[in-house]
C-alpha cells in the first residue's frame, strides 16, 4: 500500500516537532550559524558567567538540534524513498557531527574545576537546571585522568571500537545461513526468517534452520572467538587504566547504578532456576515431545485464538486496560490516540517494526504497523508506555534533566504490557486464557530467565580476562555450554550445537547492557501489581515517571516502590512466574 492511500487519521503530524520545511531550514542555519558562539567559549569556563552563559547556550541549541535531527529521521522513516528526506537525514546527521566535535570542549574543561567549585555549582540556584549533571561530574573526577592521558585513550578508541563493527559486518553482509523450506516453499535464511521458522509448527523446518543457524557460526568460531576477546579485552583495559575495580563496575559506574543489583539479579535467577525447568517440563508436555530440543524454545505451546481486531477496537482495549493509572494517564491516551501522535498502518517505504520517539519540545510519538493480531495490540501498549514515560518527564522538568536512563527505559512500556495481559487473562476463557497465560511465561522465559544467563556469560568472560585467562573459542564454547545445561539440560536434548549461540548475539558488544532488560520486567512485575493491588501506588509510579534523569536511575525506581539493591525484590518477579505457571498447569489438566 501506497501511503497516500492510507487516511490521514491514521498518520501521524509531525508538524507539532516543526511547522514545516521552511522553519527546518531556519533552525538549521541557526544552528549553522551558532556553532562559532559555542566555541568561542573554549578554554574560558573557569568563571560562573561563562560556565552559565555557555550552558544556557549549549542546551538551547542541543534542543533545536534535537527538533531537526527527530523530524528529518521520522520522515524518512514514514517513507524512505521519497528522496528530499533522505538528504534532510543526511543534512540532520552531518551537522549533528558538526555540533558536537565543536562542543567537546565542555565536559572536559568544567571537570577541571575542583571540587568545591563543583558543589557551590550544585547548591547555586542559577545553576539549577545543570544541578544533576555537575553531580555526575564530581562522581566521575576520580575517574578522569591527566590531559594528556585523556588525549591518549581518546585517540585509542579510533582503533579499539572496531570489534562491534567487524562482528556487524559479519554477521549481517558476509555470513550465509542458506535455505530453508516452510510451508512447501523454500525460504532464504536470514535473522528474520529464522525468528519467523521458528515459531512454527513444523518441526523439521526448525531443526533445519537451528542447524544452518548454528552450523554457520561453528564454521567462523574461532575468528568470532577472536573478534569477542578483544572487544572483553579492551573493556577491561579501559577500566583498568580509568581505577575501576573491574569492567562490570566501570558500566554499571557509567549509568550511575549500584553494582549490588547485577549480583542479586544473577544470584536469585540462579535460586529460582527450578521455576524455568517446570515450565520447560510443561512445554515439553503440552508439545507432546519425549524431550524438547532449543529448537522448540519459541513455538507457542498453545496456538494463538484467531483474532483480527480492528484498530479501533484495539485502541478501546488498551484504553479499559490501563483505566487503573487514572483519569490524567486516559486523557493522555485520549489525545495520543486522537492528535495524530501515532502512525499507525504498514505503507511502501516505512520503516519496519514499532518505536516510540520526539523530542523536548512536542509531544511524544509512536510508530506502528499495525495488522491486528493479538501481538499488535500488546505493541500499541508498549509503546504507548514509552511515550507515556517521555510525556511525563518532559512536562515536570527542565530539558537538562528530562532525559532518562537506558537502566529505567523499559518499565513503563513493560507495565502497560502487563497490566494489558492481565486485564485480557482476567476476562479470558479456555484456550484464549491458555495462550494469554503462555504469552506471559515466554516473557519471563525471554526476558528475565534468558537475559540473566547472557549477562551470567558476560561476567564470566570479563573475569577472567581481569584473572589474565585467555578467551579461547573452547573456552567460550564451554562456558555457554555450562551455562546453558544450567538452565535448560534437565528438559532438553544436548545437540551439540548451542556452545556457539554466544557467537550470534550482538547485545555483547554493548557490554553489560543486556541485564537491563532483567531488570526491567522484575520492576514492572512489581510496579504493576502494586497499581492492581492499591491505587495509591499509582501517584508513586506517576512520580516516577516524571522524575526522568533528574537523579540516579535506582533511585528513582525506589520512588515507584522498586528497590533492586533488596533481593526480596527479585522474588515477587519469580513468585509472578510460579503463579502464571501454576494457572496454566490447571488449565492444561482440564
Amino acid at each position: 500500500m501506497l501511503r497516500s492511500e492510507i487516511d490521514d487519521k491514521y498518520k501521524w503530524n509531525l508538524s507539532d516537532i516543526v511547522k514545516d520545511e521552511t522553519e527546518w531550514d531556519n533552525l538549521y542555519n541557526e544552528i549553522k550559524n551558532s556553532t562559532c558562539k559555542i566555541a568561542s567559549f573554549a578554554g574560558k569556563l573557569d568563571n560562573k558567567k561563562d560556565i552559565l552563559d555557555c550552558l544556557n547556550l549549549n542546551s538551547s541549541l542541543s534542543e533545536k538540534l534535537e527538533r531537526i535531527y527527530v523530524y528529518a529521521k521520522m520522515k524518512m522513516d514514514e517513507d524512505a524513498d521519497v528522496s528530499k528526506y533522505q538528504a534532510l537525514s543526511d543534512k540532520a546527521e552531518m551537522i549533528l557531527v558538526d555540533y558536537s566535535a565543536e562542543s567537546s570542549f565542555i565536559t572536559p574543561e568544567i571537570t577541571k574545576l575542583s571540587d568545591k567549585i563543583l558543589k557551590e555549582f550544585i547548591a547555586d540556584k542559577d545553576f539549577e537546571n545543570f544541578s544533576y549533571y555537575f553531580e555526575s561530574l564530581l562522581r566521575s573526577k576520580k575517574h578522569i585522568l591527566s590531559e594528556k592521558e585523556e588525549k591518549l585513550l581518546s585517540n585509542m578508541h579510533s582503533f579499539t571500537g572496531n570489534f562491534k563493527a567487524a562482528f556487524n559486518m559479519f554477521d549481517n553482509v558476509d555470513v550465509d545461513f542458506g535455505e530453508v523450506k516452510l510451508d512447501g516453499e523454500k525460504i532464504k535464511l536470514t535473522h528474520g526468517t529464522y525468528s519467523m521458522v521458528l515459531q512454527s509448527p513444523d518441526r523439521k523446518a526448525r531443526k533445519l534452520a537451528y542447524q544452518k543457524m548454528f552450523g554457520a557460526y561453528k564454521k567462523m568460531i574461532n575468528t568470532i572467538a577472536s573478534i569477542y576477546a578483544g572487544n572483553v579485552k579492551k573493556n577491561c583495559f579501559f577500566a583498568k587504566m580509568r581505577g575501576y575495580e573491574s569492567a562490570m563496575s566501570s558500566a554499571m559506574f557509567n549509568e550511575n547504578v549500584p553494582d549490588i543489583i547485577y549480583k542479586n539479579l544473577t544470584e536469585s535467577v540462579d535460586k529460582n532456576i527450578k521455576l524455568l525447568h517446570n515450565y520447560l517440563a510443561l512445554r515439553k508436555k503440552e508439545l507432546g515431545y519425549s524431550k524438547i530440543a532449543m529448537w522448540d524454545m519459541h513455538t507457542p505451546i498453545v496456538s494463538e485464538i484467531e483474532h483480527s481486531y480492528k484498530y479501533e477496537d484495539a485502541i478501546e482495549l488498551v484504553k479499559a486496560a490501563l483505566k487503573p493509572l487514572g483519569d490524567d494517564y486516559s486523557k493522555l491516551l485520549d489525545s495520543a490516540f486522537n492528535d495524530k501522535w501515532i502512525d499507525v498502518y504498514e505503507n511502501k517505504g516505512k520503516r519496519s517494526g514499532a518505536y516510540s520517539w520526539g523530542c523536548f519540545s512536542s509531544h511524544p510519538y509512536v510508530l506502528l504497523n499495525y495488522s491486528g493480531v493479538t501481538h499488535d495490540v500488546f505493541t500499541i501498549a508498549h509503546e504507548l508506555g514509552h511515550a507515556m514515560h517521555s510525556y511525563y518527564s518532559n512536562s515536570s522538568l527542565p530539558y537538562e534533566k528530562a532525559g532518562y536512563e537506558i537502566f529505567v527505559a523499559e518499565v513503563a512500556s513493560t507495565v502497560n504490557e502487563i497490566l494489558l495481559l492481565k486485564y485480557m487473562i482476567k476476562s479470558a476463557a479456555g484456550e484464549e486464557k491458555k495462550y494469554l497465560l503462555s504469552y506471559y511465561l515466554d516473557m519471563f522465559r525471554t526476558t528475565l530467565f534468558r537475559q540473566t544467563q547472557f549477562a551470567e556469560f558476560e561476567m564470566i568472560c570479563h573475569n577472567a580476562v581481569e584473572k589474565g585467562e585467555a578467551l579461547t573459542a573452547e573456552f567460550l564454547c564451554n562456558t555457554y555450554k555450562k551455562l546453558n545445561d544450567k538452565y535448560y539440560k534437565a528438559n532438553t536434548l544436548d545437540d551439540g550445537l548451542i556452545q556457539y549461540e554466544w557467537a550470534r548475539i550482538p547485545h555483547f558488544y554493548n557490554s553489560f547492557y543486556v541485564y537491563k532488560y532483567a531488570t526491567g520486567i522484575t520492576s514492572a512485575v512489581v510496579i504493576a501489581n502494586g497499581i492492581l493491588e492499591n491505587s495509591e501506588n499509582v501517584a508513586k509510579y506517576k512520580k516516577f515517571l516524571s522524575l526522568g534523569g533528574s537523579m540516579p536511575p535506582s533511585e528513582i525506581l525506589k520512588v515507584a516502590g522498586v528497590n533492586l539493591e533488596n533481593k526480596k525484590t527479585f522474588d515477587i518477579a519469580m513468585n509472578e512466574f510460579k503463579n502464571t505457571l501454576q494457572q496454566l498447569k490447571e488449565l492444561t489438566r482440564g
